[in-house]
């Protein structure tokens, strides 16, 4: 519960719903829970639409609990990571070509994309641009392609049905949180994320979502989760004075479990009565 700051099962649906996370959907999410935000959004997606995972600074966060979802190859091929930098200089790069339509405009990004490409194949040693600098993780990662290709190659119609078992899904679960294609990349910084997610209880809430905001498309929604009141209030106010952002509103999870027995029905006694808070617009 500490780990996860306090979000409860209806907090995460909330954070869902008021996302508007469904199918075919771009959304860009900040999870600081170890991943449990950004699997929630890849499972209700079903393998279409795209999930960011972005991160401040250099070190990735840490969404190890994907693996806890048993997502097919399909959902888990849809989740990205890239870091807030990358995702920022892109959208002020890709409203250039808008005004002046040029060769060179569309040169930058694609200097940028293969830098940030390159940044998380070092760290993650998954590529296979890694393969020629490094040795060890060669003879551990190089198995997995080789199996997928056998899979491929020996039956076109199962692959699907073998990526349900536990024996497939363990080497492909360190797939999700790749980097995105330069392709991809582009689009996002053309026409924006169609919704907005962040639990990042550990950073401050309002210079994160400031700079977020602009990577939205218009009229995207967006839900904001953290444990306490007064940085969400404090967010709030800055998004009205900057009118940057409307129907704005601040809302309490609330959850009652009980126990249903014969004759012996009632509310649990230990149950958790706080949930966080989430602001949403």
């Amino acid at each position: 519960s500490v780990f996860l700051r306090f979000m409860r099962v209806d907090t995460l649906s909330l954070l869902l719903s008021m996302a508007n996370v469904g199918a075919y959907s771009d959304v860009l999410a900040v999870d600081m829970v170890g991943g449990l935000v950004v699997g929630a959004v890849a499972e209700r997606l079903g393998g279409t639409g795209y999930v960011c995972s972005t991160y401040l600074g250099s070190a990735p966060s840490s969404i190890d609990i994907i693996r806890m979802y048993n997502l097919n190859s399909e959902m888990t091929s849809r989740i990205f990571q890239a870091p807030l930098s990358d995702l920022c200089s892109l959208k002020t790069s890709g409203d250039a070509p808008g005004s002046i339509q040029g060769d060179e405009p569309g040169v930058v990004p694609d200097e940028s994309f293969q830098s940030s490409l390159e940044k998380p194949s070092d760290t993650e040693v998954s590529d296979g641009n890694a393969q020629s600098t490094t040795a060890q993780p060669i003879d551990i990662e190089a198995p997995e392609p080789a199996t997928d290709e056998h899979l491929n190659q020996g039956d076109i119609s199962m692959p699907d049905c073998k990526g349900s078992n536990g024996n497939s899904i363990a080497p492909k679960a360190p797939r999700a949180g790749k980097a995105p294609s330069p392709e991809r990349m582009k689009y996002w910084g053309e026409h924006g994320f169609s919704s907005l997610i962040v639990a990042a209880p550990g950073h401050e809430v309002e210079s994160v979502v400031a700079d977020l905001l602009p990577l939205l498309s218009y009229s995207a929604p967006f839900a904001i989760y953290h444990q306490y009141l007064q940085p969400l209030a404090t967010c709030m106010h800055s998004l009205q004075v900057s009118k940057m952002a409307i129907g704005l509103q601040i809302t309490e999870p609330w959850l009652r479990e009980y126990q249903v027995l014969p004759s012996r029905s009632h509310p649990h006694m230990q149950m958790n009565a706080f949930g966080g808070y989430i602001l949403s617009g």
